[in-house]
């Protein structure tokens, strides 16, 4: 079995999409392993050694930080903190979000400065490496001390509490430890503020919605090609003179995906009578672009995050300092995600466009792409279906960075909802992916109607592929099962794109 070594090395999407997608386990590097003991053995000696409060640490949370705790009461606050916390309601989220969680917390409490137990990180690999998914909810982070509740319902399987998914049966943590024959960790002082502080309930999110949006950013490339030539489109809009005056990086890239998709093509070589297209086909690289660029900066705040140390206090064993401060604060990727949100709807909005025109009685195509309309509805309500997603998208844009509602008594007054940022951004490139398969099916039918001349051999060969499982539609016939194909054929398409 492949194994991944957690260590202090950056961990980038590149690496999180191998380790998810070819099923490597996870082990401490020996580095890591001395970070997090060193870390723990200074935190015991500086309890023992100072009479000041710690916050967290010998005192309560939130606004009850000026309360102190004896030492005696250390772990209960730890397990008390852990019990109250896990106030999830809503849906499950997937076990594949739940899974980016696990290996992110490792990941952060690995660097040594969080105070942990070497035996609780060490049960956190257990479960990843066991597919344990402890079941956490949707809906309660404000993304501001971190994701308090959804990892509080993460991490109460370590403490024999709340439930888990494992091998498709729902189990409670003490089923779980008594199949497992593991013993419940017996947490010391700091480790409940470890595991709930951090941002990894909105940062698994926001992995989870990057890895995707960069394959739909190159798969509206090529299904926006293929409408373009179904549209008998003109290819000078996407020539390198036009878009070096303007180097945009994203304009660039797709401009040059565009016609790499479409050589060789018949269609694009016959002469067109038309001057212009519109927007949707003749302005892909300036919105395509703009929204890799998007992605890329997102992409760069994401990855610094998943390789910070976001709970609180913040232990540094070297300088002999505990200092609480704000790291777990989600503000960069509450931003961050509502950007990606409306960077990702617009690339959905053109699509549906590009699928309207193709509907639309022009360049010689039939209305709604069928030879016989009027006795034939066509592809008339497919493209109904795209514009209500398309909406439902847009309100999804809406930011949630722009609120704040005051918690804890006044002492955590300005909270980041990017939780919520992070989980409608998800939505709406699983939207997106829908809008996207629901323009291929329009863009294959159109294409049928350019016979005998061809689109380019790339093109062709992914329409034989997609022919497989999704027929030319010659009279009515329901719809929703070959959208349903497509979409199962956008998605293993993904899978095609490797990162770098």
């Amino acid at each position: 079995m492949k194994v991944h070594k957690i260590s202090n090395k950056r961990l980038n999407l590149s690496t999180i999409d191998k380790i998810i997608n070819e099923n490597y386990s996870l082990a401490l590097s020996s580095d890591a392993v001395k970070r997090i003991e060193k870390c723990r053995k200074y935190l015991d000696d500086k309890i023992k050694a100072q009479k000041q409060p710690i916050y967290g640490v010998t005192t309560g949370f939130g606004s009850l930080c000026n309360t102190n705790i004896s030492e005696k009461d250390l772990g209960k606050l730890q397990e008390n903190l852990m019990i109250s916390h896990a106030c999830g309601v809503g849906e499950e989220i997937s076990q594949e979000i739940v899974r980016l969680m696990i290996l992110l917390k490792i990941q952060s409490l690995s660097y040594g400065h969080s105070g942990v137990q070497l035996s609780t990180v060490q049960r956190l690999i257990d479960m990843y490496n066991n597919e344990i998914y402890p079941i956490v909810y949707e809906q309660g982070s404000l993304g501001a001390s971190g994701d308090l509740v959804p990892l509080a319902h993460l991490c109460l399987p370590l403490i024999g509490l709340g439930e888990v998914y494992y091998k498709g049966e729902r189990l409670t943590g003490k089923e779980l430890n008594r199949k497992m024959k593991w013993k419940p960790i017996s947490l010391k002082s700091k480790e409940g503020l470890a595991l709930l502080n951090g941002t990894q309930f909105m940062s698994a999110h926001s992995v989870a919605a990057l890895l995707k949006a960069r394959r739909l950013s190159c798969l509206a490339d090529l299904i926006g090609s293929m409408s373009l030539d179904a549209f008998n489109g003109r290819l000078e809009p996407f020539l390198t003179e036009v878009h070096a005056i303007r180097p945009h990086a994203g304009q660039l890239e797709t401009a040059n995906n565009i016609l790499s998709f479409l050589e060789g093509s018949e269609i694009s070589l016959q002469d067109k009578t038309h001057v212009q297209d519109p927007y949707s086909f003749r302005c892909m690289p300036q919105v395509h672009g703009a929204t890799k660029d998007t992605i890329n900066y997102v992409e760069f705040v994401i990855e610094t995050e998943i390789n910070s140390v976001t709970d609180n206090p913040t232990v540094f064993p070297d300088e002999d300092l505990v200092i609480s401060a704000g790291n777990f604060h989600g503000q960069p990727i509450a931003l961050a995600m509502d950007f990606l949100a409306i960077a990702l709807a617009e690339l959905g909005n053109i699509s549906e466009r590009r699928t309207y025109q193709l509907i639309d009685a022009k360049r010689d195509l039939p209305s709604f792409l069928v030879k016989n309309p009027g006795l034939n509805s066509g592809f008339m309500i497919p493209q109904y279906a795209a514009a209500a997603i398309v909406n439902q998208n847009k309100l999804l844009a809406n930011p949630c960075s722009t609120d704040s509602i005051v918690s804890s008594q006044g002492q955590e007054d300005h909270v980041s909802m990017g939780a919520n940022a992070a989980v409608k951004c998800l939505k709406v490139v699983e939207n997106l992916e829908k809008i996207l398969a629901i323009e291929l099916f329009n863009a294959a039918q159109a294409l049928e109607f350019r016979k005998p001349l061809r689109t380019s051999p790339q093109i062709e060969e992914i329409l034989l592929s997609y022919r497989e499982n999704v027929p030319f539609i010659e009279n009515d016939a329901t719809m929703y099962d070959k959208m349903q194909e497509s979409i199962a054929f956008i998605k293993a398409l993904e899978m095609l794109f490797q990162f770098e």
